[in-house]
């Protein structure tokens, strides 16, 4: 069986973000997955210092689309009142390739923080609505992904 490609959609702008999605990375490629980490594996922090700042941002979206594109599996995490913008657009366009190709690709939330946007909803009916699943913990996202790659 064909390694399965995993991309890891996660906020990466603060050391405990950072320090979360590696830990989340190293525990899926412990578990036989092939993680793309954009903050380890993109173009996002490249020392690259000869191309302007709408190059590189370009060449972030265009590594990270073509990554979503090439995943198996799209994990996000949805931490934060509000979950990242960033992962947002990833699960989008993650849903929207499996919508237009029909391809099968599994589309998971982790949300381990306790706010809500509303009393009722979890999360914006527009984030839900990309998702297969929403978990509070990684070990049920483990045990989950485990049982649809079988």
């Amino acid at each position: 069986m064909a390694q399965e490609k995993v991309y890891l959609a996660a906020p990466l702008f603060s050391l405990a973000e950072k320090r979360l999605n590696e830990e989340l990375a190293r525990n899926l490629e412990d578990n036989g997955f092939c993680v793309f980490l954009p903050q380890r594996d993109g173009m996002e922090f490249a020392e690259e210092r000869s191309i302007t700042p709408s190059r590189r941002a370009q060449l972030i979206y265009e590594l990270d689309v073509q990554k979503v594109e090439e995943a198996d599996i799209v994990i996000a995490v949805l931490d934060g009142r509000v979950p990242d913008e960033g992962v947002c657009v990833e699960i989008a366009i993650a849903a929207e390739q499996r919508r237009i190709t029909g391809r099968q690709k599994l589309i998971l939330g982790l949300k381990t923080d306790t706010r809500m946007l509303l009393d009722e909803a979890e999360l914006n009916p527009m984030i839900m609505g990309c998702l297969d699943s929403l978990f509070r913990t990684f070990a049920d996202v483990l045990v989950h992904i485990r049982k649809a790659t079988v």
